[in-house]
């Protein structure tokens, strides 16, 4: 009877009021586990860990899982939450068995319960398993029924069968190795070592080139651990890093730097909503991962092994979450963010690329608009030796690539990035040079993005273009809205395409492509339609004809984006390793990046009566909201610090020092608040 005792106890928690229960409780790690909605799985993880213990179904999603289904495969170590590609990861797999061997033995799930640092499931045929982790460590805890068991281990397995090669060898009850595999979309190749240990002493059997099983002794313990840890470095590491204290010490130890993490952001009101806010904050916090082990060894991604006095973070998705989960990260995150930003920096020493190397320390996908993320970092305060990289960083703005219109605009933007660095580093010739390359966007958008009469203007994709229309890229310009203002004809204009835009319905928010035009009203005199724009894509019913399967959809969908269910998201909207849950946090936290390289946030209300934001060890960002509504919108009025607030933004400087940032909602909008001492990027200025 223990399973359905830690199933039931697992629930208890959640009968409680949001107010009551803490932040880890109110995660539902199923959210966005079913089909091409999200492609999030209930794995055990740990905040920021290579090592994702979970499940793998037969038919699976990319992470391995779909809720859905009833057959198991077995339990594999690592996964990529939410990217494409078919996803990243898979390996070493592992399957408890009942008679003599796994080809008879069929894992029908029963019942099964997860939560941030714990999987746990019931078979059909007795047997159970449950599942916990620690950084760079997982447990497996099984129950056989009595009779003919073992555990088959496929160490060739992985998602979209990019294994590539493995060694190993058997001692005792222990097995160790390394495996390597093709990263995500095939790019590159990662290699991870690991050492496992059986709790059983152990018969080991080769079925295949890589495939083996363990057989456990006849009339032993019907309760069965391994233990596995892992490492970028070596097996000698990855022994190191094994953990010996039990099952529920170790899922408590997970829990524990959940919740921790988790209340770093505080909010309060409606309990179904903040059940969802903490089920998308707690996927803003699982990649990239520390790949460094505790004698600050590590694996570079020219396959050198370095050392380093901090934490060294791989796994990266920077196209996808740059404008979203990196600059939540630098807001509520700052001790795991400066790593994460010297992380990034310290790619150039290596050869960094836009995808994967060949000698990558973690699965990772792709690492485009990183100089911009180092520009944000570097003005919101964080060290980074820019002028140590500033050569790479050169060689890669005269690589970018200005071949299809929507490259063209996104490599303008690196381009700016240069020149503002170059500016910081007293480089004012140079950074001239750049900001004129930055600023013949204007040129391409000219071209491609002025006429919407074109009949392709609404085409997924067209002209070349990566995963977005002409009518979805063309506001691709956050670094210099004051001269996208004047391409279209001033201020007005603008104002009217927007509306042409999001009224026809041309907004596409499975994809990363526009995910930062609702915000764009905050840079004109109507930023009251930021502040319902964001509302409504938030929590409210929407309409959305795209999807990423490259078509206008045959029928439009209709309702809310983020849902707490299983089929989560629009359909084939991947979360994209934070990428959009990090925008619902932002925008239910009533921040938004203006322009991710200039550290600013655009303000609009948030979708609860209060935040609290622990931006730093003794300092606490409020934000309240005075006659808050669920379904209110518009602020009214401000007051920051007790002092009355008409501007609809505060630096990051102003945000980090904490304070209180009191906002007065409405029903309707107050057309008069925010249009003064408007902050609009303009690209002919150092900011």
């Amino acid at each position: 009877m223990k399973y359905f005792w830690w199933v039931v106890l697992g629930l208890l928690p959640r009968l409680g009021s949001a107010q009551t229960v803490d932040p880890v409780q109110q995660v539902n790690v199923f959210l966005g586990s079913s089909g091409d909605h999200g492609q999030l799985s209930p794995a055990a993880s740990y905040p920021f860990s290579m090592v994702s213990l979970g499940p793998q179904t037969y038919p699976n999603t990319h992470t391995g899982y779909e809720q859905l289904a009833r057959k198991f495969l077995g339990f594999t170590h690592n996964r990529f939450e939410g990217v494409g590609c078919m996803g990243s990861g898979g390996n070493l797999l592992v399957k408890p068995f009942m008679g003599r061997g796994p080809q008879d033995a069929e894992l029908l799930k029963r019942t099964e319960h997860a939560e941030p640092g714990y999987y746990g499931v019931a078979f059909a045929n007795g047997q159970k398993a449950e599942l916990t982790v620690a950084q760079k460590f997982g447990l497996h805890h099984y129950s056989f029924p009595a009779g003919e068991r073992g555990m088959y281990f496929d160490l060739s397995h992985s998602f979209v069968k990019r294994f590539q090669q493995e060694q190993h060898r058997t001692q005792g009850n222990a097995l160790s190795g390394w495996i390597e595999a093709a990263t995500t979309c095939d790019a590159g190749r990662y290699r991870l070592f690991y050492y496992l240990e059986v709790s059983q002493p152990v018969q080991w059997e080769a079925t295949g080139a890589h495939q083996l099983i363990a057989r456990l002794p006849a009339g032993g313990a019907t309760e069965v651990e391994v233990r596995v840890a892992f490492s970028s470095v070596s097996a000698a590491h990855a022994k190191a890093s094994m953990r010996r204290e039990s099952f529920q010490t170790i899922r408590q130890q997970s829990r524990q730097a959940w919740n921790t993490l988790l209340s770093r952001v505080q909010v309060q009101g409606d309990s179904a909503r903040s059940n969802l806010f903490y089920s998308l904050l707690y996927r803003t916090l699982q990649s990239p991962y520390v790949v460094s082990e505790a004698d600050g060894s590590y694996q570079a991604i020219n396959g050198t092994q370095q050392k380093s006095r901090v934490p060294i973070y791989n796994g990266w998705a920077v196209w996808d979450n740059y404008h979203t989960q990196l600059p939540l990260l630098s807001l509520a995150y700052p001790a795991e963010f400066q790593h994460i930003a010297a992380s990034l920096a310290n790619l150039y020493r290596f050869g960094k690329k836009d995808f994967a190397t060949q000698h990558e320390p973690s699965p990772t996908v792709r690492t485009e608009h990183t100089i911009v993320v180092l520009l944000d970092a570097y003005r919101k305060g964080y060290k980074l030796d820019l002028r140590g990289i500033r050569d790479s960083l050169i060689q890669e703005v005269n690589r970018l690539d200005y071949t299809h219109p929507d490259k063209a605009l996104e490599s303008s933007y690196d381009a700016w990035a240069l020149a503002e660095i170059l500016s910081e580093l007293k480089e004012k010739k140079l950074s001239a040079h750049y900001r004129q390359k930055a600023l013949g966007y204007k040129d391409f958008w000219r071209k491609d993005f002025q006429d919407m009469t074109a009949p392709d203007v609404d085409k997924l994709p067209a002209r070349g273009m990566y995963q977005g229309t002409i009518w979805q890229y063309r506001w691709a310009v956050p670094f210099d809205v004051k001269g996208l203002m004047a391409l279209m004809g001033g201020e007005a204009a603008y104002r009217q395409q927007l509306d042409a835009f999001f009224a026809g319905d041309y907004y596409n928010h499975a994809n990363e492509t526009d995910l930062h035009a609702p915000a764009l009203y905050h840079a004109s005199q109507e930023p009251w339609k930021s502040q319902a724009l964001l509302h409504t894509l938030a929590v409210d019913t929407v309409v959305q004809h795209y999807f990423n399967d490259n078509s206008r959809g045959i029928d439009p969908y209709i309702g809310r984006i983020y849902q707490n269910q299983p089929q989560a998201y629009l359909r084939t909207m991947d979360d994209d390793a934070g990428a959009m849950s990090g925008w619902f946090v932002l925008t239910a936290c009533g921040l938004m990046p203006a322009c991710v390289g200039s550290p600013v946030y655009y303000l609009s209300l948030p979708l609860f009566q209060q935040v609290k934001v622990q931006v730093a060890a003794k300092k606490q960002l409020v934000i309240q909201v005075e006659k808050f509504a669920p379904q209110r919108r518009y602020i009214q009025a401000a007051r920051f610090n007790g002092k009355p607030l008409d501007r609809n933004w505060l630096t990051h400087e102003e945000l980090a020092a904490g304070g209180t940032l009191i906002l007065v909602a409405s029903d309707m909008p107050n057309t008069r608040w925010g249009v003064k001492q408007q902050w609009v990027s303009d690209a002919q200025k150092s900011y």
